[in-house]
């Protein structure tokens, strides 16, 4: 039974830890109401929730500077090196392994805020200087343990994510090999006028253009976890990985015409594997929006602190307003030629992880189309890293 208003005084930090089994049994009705699964036990449910209270008890006690208030106010509150995981910390995770989704978290921490101070305001005689002061301490507090929850809780489900991605990844790429295998080996047995042929080249191409689509999808996935492109670079010469990324591109559009130009000196640190993907990519974007009776144009140039990768092709000018977009992912362009249609991806990321390629190298992409001289882009990318 809740007191009338005003029979006493008692400090808030001292009646969450007098009514902390008051508290607890409020937060785990609550997050029973919550529970994905509908099958936690009382304990689960209420995991460190007695150590988060008594944790924001004693902040609530404890003297801070006007600039401790601040960063706690706003999530930021320092922890001390070598300190253990808090509390809250440890909440965020388990949510996580129990399913608990980023709302219900938070959830439980608005319904912990909102119990405690139901249960403490009406034993409140006059409200006064110390009372608001106590209050702020706490909503400090508890914004303080619900951002160490949310970031282990983000953590957990990121490292997920990445685990999930890296399996699909394998599971796709080992039968995209096989078929891509079997297709070679069937089309080698095959007479040339043979109406099977043209099958299994279709199948060829087409299990290609997967394989392209997954590296994508990983890549993009990646950067929008925060890890960046993965990069190894070595000093190495790029003519090779632009003329495989010719060859990709050749096999997945084989009506396309590529014309391809480099100049003497064409090394640098670079990571190989990301040149050939970007490359690749920029080429299939140029035969999905270029005129089939106008080659593609791949050039390599530069000076001494950098290398010019330039692609371009005819087709229809792109607008300035698709220009400012065309590196963002999932963004697709609605010129290309109906007859590739059926050969373009439907993921819309393959600009977008070119952009993010130039980026880790230290470079940047840009792209110009006018009627005169065509769609061209445009890689500028360090010889030397740093640079």
């Amino acid at each position: 039974m809740v007191p009338a208003r005003g029979t006493s005084n008692m400090k808030l930090h001292l009646f969450i830890t007098n009514h902390l089994a008051e508290i607890l049994a409020e937060w785990t009705a609550f997050a029973r109401k919550t529970d994905p699964a509908g099958t936690m036990s009382d304990l689960a449910l209420r995991d460190d929730a007695a150590d988060i209270l008594q944790v924001i008890a004693a902040d609530i006690e404890t003297r801070q500077s006007p600039s401790a208030q601040i960063e706690k106010s706003q999530g930021d509150a320092p922890v001390a090196p070598g300190s253990q995981e808090t509390a809250a910390a440890i909440h965020g995770r388990l949510r996580h392994a129990s399913n608990f989704t980023l709302l219900e978290l938070s959830a439980e921490f608005r319904a912990l805020r909102a119990t405690v101070l139901r249960m403490w305001l009406p034993r409140i005689a006059a409200m006064s200087d110390a009372t608001v002061y106590e209050m702020v301490r706490f909503n400090e507090a508890i914004d303080q343990a619900l951002a160490e929850s949310i970031v282990t809780y983000s953590e957990r489900a990121d490292q997920t994510r990445e685990l999930f991605l890296a399996i699909l990844g394998h599971d796709l790429r080992a039968p995209l090999a096989t078929v891509s295998l079997a297709a070679d080996l069937m089309i080698h047995q095959q007479q040339p006028t043979d109406p099977a042929a043209g099958n299994l080249r279709r199948i060829k191409r087409s299990s290609r253009l997967m394989a392209s689509m997954v590296d994508d999808l990983l890549g993009f996935a990646r950067t929008r976890m925060g890890k960046g492109m993965p990069m190894h670079a070595e000093h190495i010469d790029i003519v090779g990985a632009c003329r495989a990324a010719v060859e990709d591109a050749s096999a997945m559009f084989p009506g396309c015409d590529i014309h391809a130009d480099f100049c003497d000196d064409c090394s640098g640190f670079f990571d190989r594997v990301r040149i050939q993907q970007m490359v690749t990519n920029l080429l299939i974007n140029a035969a999905q929006h270029g005129a089939q009776d106008k080659p593609i144009e791949l050039s390599v140039t530069g000076d001494t602190t950098q290398l010019v990768i330039a692609v371009k092709n005819f087709g229809a000018v792109i607008s300035a307003a698709d220009l400012g977009t065309m590196f963002e992912p999932l963004v697709q362009l609605e010129n290309g030629d109906t007859e590739r249609v059926t050969l373009r991806t439907s993921l819309g990321l393959g600009l977008f992880i070119a952009s993010e390629t130039a980026i880790a190298h230290g470079g940047e992409i840009s792209a110009t189309s006018t009627e005169h001289d065509g769609t061209v882009m445009t890689v500028r990318l360090p010889r030397q890293p740093g640079i």
